[in-house]
């Protein structure tokens, strides 16, 4: 018994390192580039950091990135403010579709999504579709800090911009939490909160 079980194991030994081999010798001789990552879609409301993370993020995972409302006012040739006035909120929506369907790399790329890029029926789903998709939260209190200066967002101007945010929370709350990972912001460094999503991929 002793020889045909010492025989039989240094069968399964060399058969093991055989198999080692070749899995090295493919390792070494295919394509060592990672497979295509699918995309991530940053979402939340406007002042929740999309743009600032979606950078840090998308060079920490080595993927492009995208910037929504920026590519679409490369197209549309006017900034988001003048869509929103000469073409109404309805045009914009359009365009925002239009760059989700065939106006972005299919994979490895992040996108910054402009804040109710996700909201309009079928968005959030077509997002899913795509790659996973990242919500970012603040509260108001720090949405409001964050954006009180800025005049480049159209549903912030003339009125009050609490009472503005407040009612687009309500208004997209529901449809914010249908995010795949959803990441509190509040009192986080920018790149905390890209360790944190990472953590989380």
């Amino acid at each position: 018994m002793y020889p045909d079980s010492c025989c039989h194991y240094r069968f399964r030994s060399f058969a093991s390192q055989e198999l080692n081999f070749l899995q090295f010798y493919n390792m070494k001789t295919h394509d060592p580039s990672p497979a295509p990552r699918s995309n991530l879609y940053l979402v939340g409301l406007m002042g929740t950091g999309k743009s600032t993370i979606g950078k840090m993020l998308a060079k920490s995972l080595g993927m492009s990135f995208r910037d929504s409302d920026q590519e679409i006012e490369k197209v549309a040739r006017m900034n988001v403010s003048q869509i929103f006035t000469e073409k109404g909120e309805g045009h914009f929506r359009s365009l925002e579709k239009d760059f989700i369907s065939h106006g972005h790399p299919q994979e490895n790329c992040l996108v910054a999504c402009g804040g109710g890029l996700c909201i309009p029926h079928g968005m959030m789903e077509s997002l899913k579709e795509r790659g996973k998709v990242v919500c970012l939260w603040a509260s108001i209190t720090t949405l409001v800090e964050r954006t009180n200066s800025d005049k480049t967002r159209p549903l912030l101007q003339n009125t009050n911009p609490l009472s503005a945010l407040q009612e687009l929370l309500n208004q997209r709350e529901e449809r914010y939490k249908e995010a795949d990972i959803l990441i509190e912001t509040d009192d986080l460094l920018p790149a905390q909160i890209v360790e944190l999503i990472a953590s989380k991929l």
